[in-house]
């Protein structure tokens, strides 16, 4: 069964930092694209960021780029969002993705900047 489980989500004050993890299984996930989208309150879904498979390709949305680093440890089956200077408007749901047969999203974890 492929499988995604998110962590590492919490309440952080503004510029501040979290590092959310995805923890995947059932997939040979060195070797699919992953992704990183998350909901804000009320809103649709944003993309975020995504990591390419083999030579590990990076891109981000214009509105994490120089904040968020995305990376992924191959070796240990999990995909990581590094967040820093975070602000008030990066509140939501984060998912981390993949397309395996279809699109595959874990449950989820939340993020709350707020003082």
């Amino acid at each position: 069964e492929v499988q995604l489980v998110e962590s590492g989500g919490g309440l952080v004050q503004p510029g501040g930092s979290l590092r959310l993890s995805c923890a995947a299984s059932g997939f040979t996930f060195a070797d699919y694209v992953m992704t990183w989208v998350r909901q804000a309150p009320g809103k649709g879904l944003e993309w975020v960021s995504a990591i390419g498979s083999g030579v590990p390709w990076t891109n981000y949305a214009d509105s994490v780029k120089g904040r968020f680093t995305i990376s992924r440890d191959n070796a240990k089956n999990t995909l990581y969002l590094q967040m820093n200077s975070l602000k008030p408007e990066d509140t939501a749901v984060y998912y981390c993705s993949t397309s395996v047969g279809g699109e595959i999203r874990g449950q989820g974890t939340q993020v709350t900047v707020s003082s």
